[in-house]
């Protein structure tokens, strides 16, 4: 598991390219028939990999969390980005179909991770947070029917923002959030740009009540994101290529413009769950 600690934004301001991108930048992800775990300071968020192929690869606590299990003060949601795949969770089968999802309670002893065909591997992607107390696990699904362990995400939770004369037309799938599947604190989604459309969330804002996560995908091995972060005041850019994440800390922006569409799983982790809870940055004040 690599270790990434809390950054200052007095500091950050004088980061070099190079610096901002071991601080921020998790560009390693989804390798084959590993699990990739990088926890940060920020919040205690935990965000990670796991990628199937001949082997089933098991979650383990590891040294760094100086627990017995890795959800035993935890819990975790994932969304796979890959082929057909089964998590299985204490002993458990789910199956997970491209761009299904799953809340994992605390108290979970035992996850791994299987795909069904090595030529086209799952690729699931992971958020972990400290949790209080244990909510059911779940199948989340985009669309389809619900069951007594299968969340199908609400019409209410499927926004459509943006317009294409703003090239920013959006659609926001609410996966983890309150009223639909329930969590300590972790919340996350997807947001899917649709063709021709570049930005996303722009204008833009911070949450102080709580950090935030991108995973970019979708994109051609030739296409980049540039993504925004730093201080209203004091902004920087990170290229972003597909399948990377950044950390994006509670007091920086967090917009990106493409060369192309391109879709970004979001989660975030704080005090805060309320989706709205945002301070909006006047783009008058950008720098």
């Amino acid at each position: 598991m690599e270790l990434r600690t809390a950054s200052s934004p007095k500091d950050v301001k004088h980061y070099t390219t190079q610096r901002l991108r071991e601080e921020f930048l998790i560009d390693d992800l989804f390798l084959p028939d590993q699990i990739k775990l990088v926890y940060s300071h920020i919040d205690r968020i935990i965000t990670g990999s796991a990628v199937p192929l001949k082997k089933v690869l098991h979650l383990t606590a590891g040294e760094e969390l100086r627990a017995e299990y890795f959800l035993q003060r935890r819990e975790m949601g994932v969304i796979n980005i890959g082929g057909n795949g089964t998590i299985t969770v204490d002993k458990k089968e789910y199956k997970l179909e491209h761009k299904d999802g799953m809340y994992l309670g605390m108290g979970v002893k035992e996850v791994s991770f299987a795909s069904e065909d090595e030529n086209n591997p799952a690729k699931f992607y992971l958020n972990s947070a400290p949790a209080h107390t244990s909510y059911p696990t779940v199948l989340i699904r985009p669309d389809g029917i619900p069951s007594k362990d299968v969340v199908i995400v609400q019409e209410k939770n499927k926004v459509e923002l943006g317009s294409m004369e703003m090239a920013n037309h959006r659609v926001i799938c609410k996966y983890i959030l309150p009223g639909q599947v329930e969590s300590c604190q972790l919340v996350m989604g997807m947001t899917k740009l649709m063709p021709g459309s570049v930005w996303n969330t722009m204008p833009c804002h911070t949450h102080d009540r709580r950090m935030e996560v991108y995973l970019y995908f979708d994109m051609p091995e030739d296409a980049l994101v540039f993504h925004y972060m730093g201080e209203p005041e004091e902004t920087r850019h990170i290229i972003m290529r597909n399948e990377q994440a950044v950390i994006s800390p509670s007091w920086s922006i967090h917009a990106g413009s493409g060369t192309q569409a391109y879709t970004f799983i979001w989660g975030m982790v704080g005090e805060n769950q309320d989706f709205d809870d945002m301070d909006n940055c006047a783009m008058q004040n950008l720098k």
